[in-house]
């Protein structure tokens, strides 16, 4: 086993995911459906189009999609965006742009709503609310989304936190107990923070809203490991590292009875131009 103490920047882990494009679309969990009906019934798009911010392989674009939302995918990855093409196929209405939204231009066109599903913290802070307004129409919506997660068992907790720590994992699903979840959207550990600060800095926004969603999921062995195995904490890693952290988490589940109990939680923050 070896650590490392050079980790790579915000900008290098969000490309890292393209590498598993294929397993971060078979075993990331996608979002509930009371959070797509809530964004909905706060944009009031009205046959308006959406726009949505760092894609990935469409795990949010389909449930609004399915809604008949026309929606504009910005995705900075090739990889990610071919089987986001292949998964919005059945939507005439979803078009796909390979662009990073740092650097993307809406041109003319404007949108009721913005919305970014576990994407946001990759942008720029102090410039992203700035791109975001400058994409919507006055009036128009941004919905901002995540999905955080705990383990539910202390002591297998505690036991993976070890295997993380010995490998150099910085940022696992099973790193928090659910039991540390409040009520309160926004308690997701990230580093980044809840972005109602930051959007009523920006002065540009209004009626902000939050709430959370919360569900109990179980994965087998193989798919939780499926899941590791295409988040930017184990895709930074070496080779060796990655082989180790996943080898020994599996033999810790398959001992557990062959998976894991997750709180999978879909926190949710609206806010509308004025």
């Amino acid at each position: 086993m070896t650590t490392t103490t050079d980790r790579p920047s915000d900008g290098e882990r969000s490309r890292v995911f393209g590498e598993a494009a294929e397993q971060y679309d078979a075993a990331r969990p996608g979002y509930a459906t009371e959070l797509v009906d809530e964004v909905l019934a706060y944009a009031r798009l009205a046959g308006r189009p959406a726009l949505e911010v760092g894609a990935g392989t469409g795990k949010a674009t389909v449930p609004f999609a399915e809604r008949g939302v026309p929606v504009l995918c910005v995705e900075p990855d090739d990889r990610m965006a071919a089987v986001l093409r292949r998964n919005t196929a059945p939507y005439p209405g979803v078009q796909v742009e390979v662009a990073d939204f740092n650097e993307w231009q809406p041109g003319e066109r404007r949108f009721g709503l913005l919305f970014a599903a576990t994407s946001w913290h990759w942008l720029t802070p102090g410039r992203r609310f700035e791109l975001a307004h400058a994409a919507l129409e006055p009036g128009g919506a941004i919905a901002l989304f995540w999905n955080p997660q705990g383990i539910i068992d202390p002591a297998l907790h505690a036991e993976l936190a070890e295997i993380d720590r010995r490998y150099g994992v910085d940022g696992s699903p099973h790193a928090q107990l659910g039991s540390t979840y409040g009520e309160v959207p926004g308690s997701r550990g990230g580093a980044e923070g809840w972005p109602a600060e930051e959007c009523a800095a920006d002065g540009r926004f209004t009626d902000f809203r939050a709430s959370r969603h919360w569900q109990e999921v179980r994965y087998g062995t193989e798919r939780y490991l499926a899941f590791l195995s295409s988040i930017s904490a184990y895709r930074i890693l070496s080779e060796e590292n990655r082989a180790g952290a996943l080898a020994d988490t599996a033999r810790v589940l398959d001992r557990e009875g062959g998976g894991i109990d997750m709180c999978h939680l879909s926190d949710l923050f609206l806010a509308r131009t004025r």
